[in-house]
This record gives C-alpha cells, structure tokens and sequence, in this order.
C-alpha cells in the first residue's frame, strides 16, 4: 500500500519489511534497540489546550502515560510541548523516552528545541543536560513500544515530486487504501539530505488570543533546518471520533536544529529514509472537553 502510494508523490521509491536496526547507534542514539513490542499511540491533551489562550497548567509526566497505556517503562517516541512549568518558557518537546520500570529508572534521551533569546535562532538542547523529570506539557502525541528489535516496515523515499510532505503523504495513503478502518503508525525516519520548513514555538505564550491558523502562523517562528535531521512521526490514517491529532512529527538534529516538521523545501534533492510500525491500541489520554481544528497542521 505504501509502495504504491508514495510512488505518486516521489520519484524513487522502495518500501520493504526489514529487520529493526539497533536504534542506540548512531544518528539515532536512542535509549532502546527497536521500537517493536505491543506498539501502541498515545493522543494526550490537545491544541484546544495551547489556543487560543495556553491552560498553563495542564502538565503530564511520560512515565504515568506509560502507565496509563499499560505499558510501564515503553520506550516512548514523538512530538509534544515541553512544560512550560519546569523550563520558565514555551518550547518544542522531541520526546525519546525509556520510561521508567520496577527494574529501572527512566532514561531521558529527549531534545528541546526553543527560541534563543541571544539571537532569535534555534536552541537545541538535550533534555538532560538541564532537567532530570520526563514532564510535558499541553499535549502530545506518542508511539510507545517495549523498544525491542523486530520486523519494521522501512521506507525510502526521494525526490518530491508531489505537493504532500512525507508524513501527511503516508497518512494519506492509509486513509484512501483502509477508509473507515483507523490505521495508526509511528517509529522514525530521517531527511537524510536537502533542507526543510521547521517551527518553534515563541519562548512566551500569546496573550491575544489565537483563533485562526493565521493567527497561529504569525505568532510561530519558522526556520529552513538542513539534513540530517531525525525526525519522530505519529499518524492515524484518521479520527474515529475521539478529537485526535491525526499527524504529529518533530525533529532533532547533531547540529542544533529541530522543532516541528512541516515539509521539505528542497524537493529535487531530498531523501527520506525510515522506520514505521502500525500500531495495534490507541490511547486518547485527557482529550479537551471544548476543541476546535485550528493550528493541527
């Protein structure tokens, strides 16, 4: 279905089923080998929590979620928003989490990407290397897994030739080939080269409130990052109901760049290249009781 799909919107394609490369090597150096084992989504909080005046106050902790998946020590993956309450600031959260278990503390590989305020650039900075929780804030979407080694679905994907970027490509794909059956997928891919359009959030939280997409793009800061960059995608083919965020993907980089993915800007010379697992349960963890679809994309 893959192969097939991305063939409309890249011109070289190759989809296969592979054995999971060990993950804590290099560029990915994540805290475990795999992201196979019981793989499950997570939708927690939301966007209505964020726009268009931020709840401050809802604040999450990955090893709870970990719990509330019934899954406790996942190895957890995706994209979210830092806690305001733990950095003083409004950040981008690039979650890459061992969660904690009865054996293990939990082991914190995740990135921050924020607004520096020296010189308006991107701050990328390695969770740890100031912070010892695994807390977020707001809202996220997480692929969680025992982080084992396994049969993964890995996608190579060159050259854009369609208008979709890669994720929505994907989850495209799914929606027309599975219609009403929701698929859900996560695990990580990398642009491998050419450059792309990445946000982060601004250090303060709007004051004015932000009721349109406008609003929303004015008030964010965006960046053209360069490759490589790992990025780490959630998707649901679509929502059954439950107020999801369909498409979800944040980045990281080894040359402090990241934030949240949008699309290639250079679709002549890009290379996507990446691990994916479909998803077998689906959490909607504190979903808001008023929402809207305003700043999804």
């Amino acid at each position: 279905v893959l192969q097939k799909g991305l063939k409309e919107n890249f011109a070289d394609v190759q989809v296969s089923v592979v054995d999971c490369p060990d993950l804590t090597q290099e560029p990915f150096s994540f805290p475990a080998k795999g992201i196979c084992g019981k793989p499950r989504i997570a939708d927690v909080g939301g966007v209505p929590y964020l726009l268009p005046l931020v709840q401050k106050e809802k604040v999450y902790d990955l090893n709870i979620v970990a719990k509330d998946i019934e899954l406790p020590g996942a190895f957890i993956l995706g994209a979210g928003a830092a806690s305001s309450r733990i950095l003083g600031v409004n950040a981008e959260l690039i979650p890459i989490v061992q969660a904690k278990s009865e054996k293990k503390p939990a082991v914190n590989g995740s990135y921050i990407a924020q607004i520096n305020p020296a010189d308006k650039g991107c701050l990328l900075e390695k969770y740890s290397s100031k912070y010892t929780d695994c807390e977020f804030g707001l809202l996220a979407n997480l692929y969680a897994s025992e982080g084992q080694p396994g049969k993964v679905i890995e996608v190579k994907a060159n050259e854009r030739t369609g208008e979709l970027n890669f994720v929505s490509c994907l989850r495209q794909i799914l929606e027309k080939h599975y219609g009403e059956k929701p698929v859900g997928m996560g695990g990580t891919f990398i642009i491998q080269k050419g450059k792309a359009k990445i946000h982060v959030m601004p250090p303060e939280f709007s004051a004015c409130p932000l009721n349109t997409d406008e609003d929303v793009n004015n008030w964010l800061k965006f960046f053209e990052m360069k490759a490589p960059l790992i990025c780490q995608p959630v998707i649901v083919s679509r929502d059954p109901g439950f107020d999801l965020r369909v498409e979800h993907t944040h980045c990281f980089s080894h040359h402090g760049e990241g934030g949240h993915y949008h699309n290639d800007t250079t679709p002549d010379s890009v290379q996507y290249f990446g691990y994916f697992l479909p998803a077998e349960l689906l959490f909607r963890i504190d979903r808001p009781k008023e929402t809207h679809m305003v700043g999804r994309d």
